[in-house]
């Protein structure tokens, strides 16, 4: 899923929390006098051997010693976590620190150094890295063994919930996006399209590294994948017959039609994702001003708008409609690159020409029939 930054946490704050105070400091270092760390062989002998109910176990899990140092990780932990960390031999704090709210942190510790809650705790994580997707998690943690009053080591598990969360919430908007399909009978596979268009085009923009574009990431290109295809939803509030109508609109009727965007920008305000809104609200405005709803202009629009303007242009000069006919690939792009510096992110539509072949695939791929009469 991108999101809304997060704040960044205080270095400061998050040096404090690693601190322990002279009670902690004295129980952890009576615990290493009573037990000495074992060599990493041993720990991984002892956490790897078959009979570890973990060790096959399809959550992923870890342990960790009362230091909150990494001991072992199983195979569906280090899978889960592949391409944005390495777990070995790392302290938990390190590694997850980012992943926890400030008050979170300070939980987990309390758990583990004062046997909170019977040494047990549950929360959730947030793991995100710029070339991965973020991950979304349940996090239980609890004592290894069951009885002793002080505990060395503890079990760390997870659960990946990233699919459930993002299918529950795409779930209950998809259901807008069927009305607006209901409404504007003549889009056929637009919105899908205009989806693969812009999910591509962002692709593309993560790799050029151009730092004016690094807020690109693997998030972004998940989101816009799926959030393009709501750009149009504000015209359940349109009146069917302006929508619908054969042949140009009057000047009252467009000024009518434009009020879509900030329909959508208002359906969509409850959405958690903000490109949502973003895109609804000005994928209809021009990189020299002339758009609407608000005449924004250059980076004043929104970098998720400025995509979905690409890919809804591009096909609706592909589509025939009622009051206009179908243009060829290559017609298409011509008069798109008319537009370059007016309509269009200059930056956006070099990528766009560079990969132009590629939009015509989508559009050939993901043709509307033909319907017989």
């Amino acid at each position: 899923m991108t999101k809304t930054p997060e704040p960044e946490k205080d270095p400061e704050e998050l040096e404090e929390l690693n601190e322990l105070d002279p009670e902690e400091e004295a129980v952890i270092e009576e615990l290493e006098e009573e037990e000495p760390v074992n060599a990493a062989p041993d720990i991984e002998k002892k956490y790897s051997d078959i009979s570890n109910p973990f060790f096959n176990s399809i959550f992923p899990v870890l342990f960790i010693d009362k230091t909150m140092k990494i001991l072992y990780a199983n195979r569906a932990c280090k899978n889960l976590f592949t391409g944005f960390f390495d777990l070995t031999g790392k302290y938990f704090m390190d590694v997850f620190g980012k992943a926890f709210e400030i008050e979170e942190i300070r939980k987990i510790r309390e758990t583990i150094i004062t046997g909170q809650n019977g040494y047990t705790w549950k929360g959730r994580a947030r793991i995100h890295a710029r070339h991965m997707a973020t991950v979304q998690t349940r996090v239980y943690l609890f004592a290894a063994e069951l009885g002793p009053d002080q505990q060395n080591e503890f079990v760390v598990m997870f659960d990946d919930v990233t699919e459930e969360d993002k299918k529950l919430l795409r779930s209950v908007f998809m259901s807008l996006l069927e009305a607006s399909i209901l409404k504007d009978n003549d889009t056929g596979k637009h919105i899908a399209r205009v989806n693969y268009y812009s999910k591509r085009l962002a692709e593309e923009l993560f790799k050029c590294k151009n730092p004016s574009y690094n807020r690109i990431d693997a998030d972004f290109i998940d989101n816009i994948g799926f959030l393009a295809s709501m750009h149009d939803v504000g015209k359940i509030g349109t009146p069917d017959d302006i929508l619908n109508k054969e042949g140009p609109l009057s000047d009252w009727e467009w000024t009518i039609m434009r009020e879509h965007t900030k329909n959508g920008a208002f359906i969509l305000s409850t959405y958690p994702n903000p490109m949502a809104k973003e895109i609804a609200l000005s994928h209809h405005e021009h990189w020299d001003g002339s758009g609407y709803p608000y005449q924004l202009s250059h980076d004043m629009i929104p970098l998720s708008a400025r995509i979905v303007t690409i890919a809804d242009v591009y096909d609706a000069l592909r589509m025939e409609r009622s009051y206009k006919p179908a243009l060829s690939h290559d017609i298409a792009v011509q008069k798109m690159k008319e537009g370059r510096d007016k309509h269009f992110d200059p930056f956006l539509m070099d990528i766009f020409t560079s990969i132009a072949k590629d939009f015509n695939n989508i559009y050939e791929k993901n043709k509307d029939e033909k319907i017989l009469p």
